[in-house]
């Protein structure tokens, strides 16, 4: 069994902290409970360790009343209170996401959550639940992330939001974004390795069998192409001919040739029509490609580089470490549908 000896910092402060985590019905009970048991282990090793008598977080459910809350998967949660409360008093508070439809139109939480922002040392989201975060005006001017299925329709809906898509979690000042729902756990384990150094983040990360600082972003678990142009229908179907045939010479002049327009015209036409320029949807385009023999098949990896329109295995293996941040080869061992088999 592994053992554990924390080495307190010098200048260290015990300091308690009281952690919030906001529910609501039809929230993803992963955002809720994931940074729980990161606390909650926390709190135990503390204790084993003799480091403190007492739990130096206390976790509280918050929600529209105290009660059973009905999450996405139909399990239920218990809030210890409501989120209201005047006597609420937090380091962290954590607003869970799922379906957030209806919270978005929720006056009362949503001021809430404003009036929260300047009394909390740490104000966090997981997953959608940075739509409320952007809905309460909390984000603009922020850099941010989301869930990669949401981040287009968060960019749309908040275009004041700097959004960076690929990042697990993204810290602004004292506010905090994180991706899609295990992502809330990346993002708890930063705040105990914040809060108390790597050797105790190490330590729970262990424990729960994750990564403590987990290699890659998002793109490496989305499937990639989701920037289809949504007023050419010629352009759409340029860019599912690309699709088609990454393995050919797709420069811009020839892509441009085929629109029948000039190079400069089409490249400001579909940046401003995707959110890309040509050169980074072809090169995403062939990922995706290679993504998918990488999955399927045992096809070497140089040949796979050629099928999908790289000139090279170095050129391939940059672009994927570029917009995956994961070599070819550590994504086949982690996705490969082929070796799992």
């Amino acid at each position: 069994m592994t053992t554990f000896s924390f080495t307190k910092p010098e200048s260290f402060i015990f300091k308690h902290r009281q952690i919030g985590i906001l529910a609501f019905p039809n929230a993803q009970s992963l955002d809720i409970t994931g940074p729980f048991e990161v606390f909650s282990f926390a709190n135990a090793t503390l204790k084993m360790l003799g480091i403190c008598e007492q739990s130096i977080y206390t976790l509280k459910i918050l929600a529209d009343a105290p009660g059973p809350v009905k999450t996405m998967s139909g399990l239920q949660i218990f809030a210890d209170a409501a989120y209201g409360d005047p006597d609420s008093d937090f380091d962290t508070l954590l607003i869970a996401g799922g379906v957030v439809t209806e919270e978005l139109s929720n006056a009362k939480l949503l001021d809430w959550i404003k009036a929260m922002e300047p009394r909390v040392n740490r104000l966090a989201s997981v997953c959608t639940g940075a739509f409320l975060l952007a809905e309460s005006g909390l984000l603009d001017g922020c850099k941010a992330t989301t869930h990669w299925h949401y981040c287009q329709q968060l960019a749309k809906n908040y275009p004041r939001v700097r959004l960076e898509p690929d990042h697990i979690f993204v810290r602004d000042g004292h506010i905090f974004t994180s991706g899609g729902i295990t992502s809330g756990i990346d993002l708890a384990l930063a705040m105990v390795e914040e809060d108390w150094g790597q050797e105790l983040a190490l330590y729970v990360a262990r424990f729960l069998v994750v990564f403590l600082k987990r290699p890659g972003g998002q793109s490496q678990f989305s499937s990639y192409l989701t920037c289809e142009a949504s007023h050419r229908p010629d352009l759409r179907e340029l860019q599912t001919w690309i699709m088609a045939h990454t393995e050919e010479d797709l420069h811009v002049e020839m892509l441009a040739e085929r629109m029948a327009m000039s190079p400069r015209n089409f490249a400001r036409l579909f940046l401003a029509e995707t959110g890309m320029t040509p050169a980074k949807f072809v090169e995403m385009a062939r990922i995706d490609q290679a993504r998918h023999w990488l999955e399927t098949t045992d096809i070497a990896v140089e040949a796979i580089a050629g099928k999908a329109g790289f000139k090279d295995p170095e050129r391939m293996r940059r672009a994927f470490i570029r917009q995956l941040g994961v070599n070819p080869q550590n994504y086949r061992q982690r996705f490969s549908k082929a070796i799992a088999g």
